[in-house]
């Protein structure tokens, strides 16, 4: 059979498979974005089957995150010097054979370590996607591209629980919770198959040089902030965990320096230096990283409280998060589809001010609640409109950030703010399961739930304070892309 890539005399023509390798796009990028968050609903579930604890599910849900995160500008780097399509199938090999491993495991321990390589395993897979659509569509086509990946990408990552609870629920051939990873076979092997023979060979620019040393001060850096995290409530808070959090800041500084330094002698760092000399962005960072982890912390609460407070199956907790599921839906399509343009910055300050206006009518929810009557309305619309809230921001805020870059950034900036965007997560899922954990030992699950909404408060302050030093308005969604700029190659750097 002749070989579907176009050779080079047909590259001026639109590759005939192009809409194929969209759809393989989406199914494996959704399938990466599922698994931070599918298996929020396996806490019961994991503590029968392999005796996981408070810490040990913490690790398996925030431990993905992590190395994901920890691993996605890297990943984009990778991608330029070796190819995107050899990457691409690099990457989903590895996830698919991660899902494999984290299917068949038979204790906790060996769990968490083979979340950590799927984690890594997506940041190979994850970054690719942009790029190879970037590869084989252009003009108005790419625009309609990514008006399409863009929104599902986001709706992957927010379906996770309600899947997950439906396939544990479910327990088909009796595989429990392992069905939660072994879903991902069929589809990935599926996609491998269709990428390997119509995603067209394209070569890397092996004069890219990939900065090991600078990826190296990352994940230690994170590893450094996210351990005593997951570790010190459980160990009473001793004073290796402040040693490390002092040790991860010292990491992330001398990772800022290390790119400085590395630009300067003419070599290629990971992160385009002038990025971190631009306020806005450094700023708009760390206003990522809090709301991201209030909001993946949040979830967590959510669902743990359903499951292990309300004793509802995983089925259920699964359903329990759609409310929080339909209510960002709501709000994205309200701010993207017109709020964020016609009101500016105002949106990122709207949407923080109604997730706490939620969590109010939530925390009052919770405290009318009967316990041998509840049911999951008792506490809908108080998820309801901080979901809401939420969307607003998600639809709207890497736009704000991005604005406040140089058209040859935007790659490297989105990169950037992807990997805050999923180690923000993890952090949230420390903290946030480390508050939840400390009451729920007592019993006192609402209390748990309570204290898990102040700290989501005063995140949403700190985020909402931030807002104010973004820029007024946010970069038109096609140049957040790189498609309006004038050099394509400012793309390349791509992270997502």
């Amino acid at each position: 059979m002749r070989d579907p890539s176009p050779t080079a005399d047909e590259t001026a023509e639109p590759y005939r498979w192009r809409w194929l390798i969209l759809a393989v796009m989406i199914i494996a990028e959704i399938m990466d974005l599922l698994d931070a968050s599918i298996v929020n609903v396996a806490g019961p579930a994991l503590e029968e089957s392999l005796g996981a604890g408070s810490v040990g599910l913490q690790w398996v849900i925030g431990g993905y995150a992590l190395t994901l995160g920890a691993g996605l500008v890297l990943g984009g780097r990778l991608g330029d010097r070796y190819g995107r399509r050899r990457m691409f199938l690099f990457g989903l090999t590895a996830f698919t054979a991660g899902s494999l491993l984290c299917a068949i495991a038979p204790n906790i321990a060996s769990l968490i370590v083979f979340r950590l390589l799927q984690g890594t395993a997506g940041a190979m897979l994850l970054p690719q996607g942009l790029g190879l659509l970037r590869e084989n569509f252009s003009g108005p086509e790419l625009t309609k591209v990514f008006a399409i990946f863009g929104p599902v990408l986001g709706l992957g990552g927010i379906i996770g629980p309600v899947l997950g609870g439906f396939l544990i629920e479910g327990d088909f051939f009796g595989l429990g919770w392992r069905s939660v990873f072994l879903v991902n076979l069929p589809i990935g092997i599926a996609a491998l198959t269709i990428a390997a023979k119509f995603v067209p060979k394209k070569p890397g620019d092996r004069a890219v040089r990939v900065d090991m040393t600078g990826a190296a001060l990352v994940v230690l850096s994170c590893a450094l902030l996210v351990l005593p995290l997951n570790q010190g409530q459980e160990n009473g808070w001793p004073l290796w965990t402040w040693l490390c959090m002092a040790a991860s800041a010292i990491g992330f500084a001398l990772f800022a320096v290390q790119q400085r330094r590395t630009a300067a002698a003419g070599r290629e760092p990971l992160v385009t230096p002038g990025l971190l000399r631009k306020p806005a962005f450094t700023v708009g960072l760390g206003g990522i990283a809090l709301f991201f982890g209030g909001l993946i912390g949040t979830q967590l609460v959510l669902t743990l409280f359903l499951q292990i407070g309300q004793h509802f199956t995983a089925g259920e907790a699964g359903l329990g998060n759609l409310p929080l599921a339909i209510g960002t839906a709501i709000g994205g399509a309200v701010s993207g589809a017109f709020l964020a343009d016609k009101i500016g910055r105002k949106v990122l300050q709207i949407g923080p001010l109604i997730q706490l206006a939620g969590a109010a009518l939530l925390w009052f929810e919770l405290d009318g609640l009967d316990a041998a009557s509840f049911s999951i309305r008792d506490i809908v619309p108080g998820i309801t409109v901080a979901g809401i809230g939420a969307g607003m921001v998600i639809a709207a805020l890497f736009s704000f950030i991005l604005a406040a870059v140089d058209d040859d950034e935007i790659g490297s900036a989105s990169g950037v703010l992807s990997a805050v965007q999923a180690v923000g997560g993890s952090i949230g899922v420390a903290i946030f399961g480390s508050v939840f954990f400390a009451q729920a030992k007592t019993g006192d699950f609402t209390s748990g739930f309570h204290r898990a909404l102040i700290v989501q408060a005063c995140l949403l302050v700190a985020f909402l304070a931030i807002t104010f030093l973004l820029p007024q308005q946010g970069r038109p969604e096609d140049e957040q892309h790189g498609i309006a700029t004038k050099d394509p190659a400012g793309t390349r750097n791509a992270a997502v």
